[in-house]
């Protein structure tokens, strides 16, 4: 049976208001009957839409969980992270001992009584071969450095994934963090430690800086 338009509906009410007495029940049972059945498809059209909307959410966020899931979390807080905190302590603390090792044994031969030709010949000998010795660190801490890097990589890889998978990149200019004071003059006065090559103030700056027989060039510095 054709189910009846929106237009039609209105012309037969419209008919059915003008108190008309020979309309039949029969007419209007037909219409009553035309009307459920399109009530009736509405509701189950509107109930699949609705249906299919909410399995699209549920699968989405149990792809969500899957992919969180798969970025392992509990590796990032209990294992990878701590542990390159574990491998940078080591960096610093293997780089500070060789480090007093070295310059002790510098001062022992600055030190050293140079008027007995051998016997200070055997002591540089010796010393020598202690810097020699706490050089071998940057061996050790290069591992460790590299493990550290290997690590961040890691972690950039799956958040990376998670990004791209959940259509995440980035559609607008990047929100730019307003500047502290403190870190605004650390950067004014490069105060921010080493600087990578090619950055920061070179030896001929410098150089400059202290051949600079103007005063007033000197206070421009600091204006």
């Amino acid at each position: 049976m054709a189910q009846p338009t929106a237009t039609e509906i209105g012309r037969v009410v419209e008919f059915l208001q003008q108190d008309r007495e020979d309309v039949k029940l029969n007419d209007v049972m037909d219409l009553a009957e035309r009307m459920a059945q399109s009530l009736d498809e509405a509701v189950a059209t509107t109930d699949k839409m609705l249906h299919a909307e909410f399995r699209s959410i549920a699968e989405q966020i149990s792809s969500l969980k899957r992919e969180i899931r798969d970025l392992r979390p509990d590796q990032f807080r209990f294992e990878r992270i701590p542990e390159a905190g574990r491998e940078l302590d080591a960096v610093v603390e293997s780089t500070q001992d060789a480090t007093e090792t070295i310059m002790a044994a510098a001062e022992a031969i600055m030190a050293a009584d140079a008027t007995d030709p051998v016997a200070y010949k055997a002591l540089v000998d010796d010393k020598m071969i202690v810097i020699f010795e706490a050089c071998s660190f940057q061996d050790l801490t290069g591992q460790r450095i590299r493990k550290v890097v290997k690590t961040l990589s890691w972690i950039d890889e799956r958040i990376e994934s998670l990004a791209q998978r959940l259509n995440l990149a980035e559609t607008g200019p990047e929100e730019t963090v307003e500047e502290s004071d403190d870190e605004r003059r650390m950067r004014e006065l490069m105060l921010n430690g080493p600087q990578m090559k090619g950055q920061g103030v070179s030896q001929s700056d410098v150089d400059d800086f202290f051949s600079m027989s103007d005063q007033e060039d000197i206070d421009k510095l600091f204006d």
